[in-house]
């Protein structure tokens, strides 16, 4: 399995759809955006590939914290230890970076709430822990998950001011 950094063309394809189908309407940046802020270095736009495209890793690099923006694979590939060894894939290319990532908080009242905390079950076995203050991202209620060290919510929120804007960071509220 391998990461692949500036895909080609037909893998940005697969890219797009799974990105699409994988995350909801109002939790996707205009891909637009991500195309751009991969280009400028401070995201990374990753294909998953083992016999073939099988995810997608979208990363935003912020000093020594890298930001797992968006993580997904194709229905088909999962199930077979494939998010495990992109985790620890990741760790491997940031030996030196705090990781974090964002989830949908799993003790709300929502529709799929096994889905939920069966993802942050995923992440705990996987060495993330969760911070002891959660969110509201772009109106989401999330959970803040990190490994490597903490990253308290000051941090967090410089990540959005800094690589996107001031005004969008306004979005990103402390609950």
């Amino acid at each position: 399995m391998q990461l692949i950094s500036n895909p080609d063309g037909a893998t940005l394809s697969k890219i797009k759809r799974l990105y699409r189908t994988a995350f909801p309407r109002n939790e996707r940046k205009p891909f637009a955006v991500i195309w751009e802020k991969s280009r400028s270095g401070q995201m990374e736009l990753l294909a998953v590939e083992q016999d073939g495209f099988c995810g997608l890793v979208i990363t935003i690099l912020y000093k020594d914290i890298v930001l797992l923006d968006y993580f997904a694979i194709e229905p088909a590939c999962r199930g077979n230890g494939i998010g495990t060894a992109v985790l620890a894939l990741l760790q491997e290319r940031y030996p030196d970076k705090r990781l974090l990532l964002e989830i949908e908080d799993p003790t709300l009242p929502c529709d799929n709430r096994e889905e939920r905390e069966r993802r942050l079950r995923f992440y705990q076995r996987n060495g993330m822990s969760v911070m002891p203050y959660r969110v509201n991202l772009f109106g989401v209620e999330m959970f803040i998950l990190t490994r490597g060290g903490e990253v308290d919510f000051a941090e967090y929120h410089e990540i959005f001011r800094e690589v996107f804007s001031p005004l969008l960071a306004k979005k990103v509220q402390l609950l």
